[in-house]
């Protein structure tokens, strides 16, 4: 039923794997090494043609300073992480007490309220934007972060109980009825008992919502504009002039973007793998 470890394929196979490998390693990594040797080129090798061989020189410090001291990256940048960082704690918060009402307590809508929640991730977010935008132009929220900031929360809060309900309700029940028999308050259970066993799952969480809203290009443009509001996925086109575009300083914008949630994840690396893999063996 379960495909054969490739240890035990034949010699012939192994082969293969070991082949095929680097060469799919390769292609993977293929945009991204170009967009690194785009962010070291002059902008004389666009202007030429020289878009795929060796850098006529090497201006990599050039461009990256442009990027932070003669640009609005770093506002940019701020920008985003005042969007992300408000979004993963409110996500992550309204997901951890969501996710233990409906692991722990059982009552008659349970489950249907629970679907309600996993239902919305296969909604296709495209046919929301125009009633997400006119809501927020309504609202007086078109045009700021924090009007971006409750519609990630809203709309990533679904992914987040899915992942925290099930996570919860792999945790020993004993030790809820545990508390309980002491006479401890349902919160004081939450606060003291059921949260730091989800320390793992939490970390595991803020990492790939970390990764989703900065990333998040979509909604950067549908409901934000200018430098007061856009994050950094949105403001890189900011490089682009009326008549041509500076494929050298986006090129470099994109790479110093990506830096935060390559971080994110090494920095997290070892509570993410927990979180991920907690319960996968006993």
């Amino acid at each position: 039923m379960f495909p054969k470890p490739i240890e035990k394929q034949s010699q012939a196979a192994q082969v293969a794997y070991k082949s095929l490998l680097p060469v799919a390693l390769a292609f993977w990594l293929a945009p991204l090494l170009a967009v690194a040797l785009f962010s070291v080129k002059p902008d004389a090798d666009f202007t030429s043609g020289n878009y795929w061989g060796l850098p006529s020189s090497f201006e990599g410090a050039a461009n990256y300073g442009q990027v932070f001291f003669n640009s609005d990256m770093p506002r940019y940048l701020l920008n985003s992480f005042m969007i992300t960082v408000p979004t993963v704690i409110g996500a992550v918060a309204l997901s951890a007490m969501t996710g233990f009402a409906l692991g722990i307590y059982k009552f008659r809508a349970n489950l249907w309220i629970f679907f309600m929640f996993v239902a919305g991730n296969f909604v296709p977010f495209q046919i929301l934007m125009v009633p997400v935008r006119d809501l927020t132009l309504e609202m007086g929220l078109y045009n700021t972060k924090t009007g971006l900031v409750l519609f990630h929360v809203a709309f990533q809060t679904g992914f987040c109980t899915l992942f925290m309900r099930n996570f919860i309700r792999a945790l020993p029940f004993e030790l809820i009825e545990a508390a309980r028999v002491e006479g401890v308050s349902e919160w004081r259970i939450f606060w003291y008992v059921v949260l730091p066993l989800m320390k793992p799952a939490l970390a595991a969480l803020s990492v790939l919502i970390f990764t989703f809203i900065w990333n998040d290009y979509f909604w950067a443009v549908v409901l934000t504009q200018g430098i007061e509001s856009q994050p950094v996925t949105a403001g890189i086109t900011s490089f682009n002039a009326q008549f041509r575009a500076a494929y050298h300083l986006m090129s470099a914008g994109s790479i110093v973007a990506a830096l935060p949630p390559v971080a994110m994840f090494f920095l997290m690396q070892k509570h993410f793998i927990a979180g991920l893999t907690l319960g996968a063996v006993k």
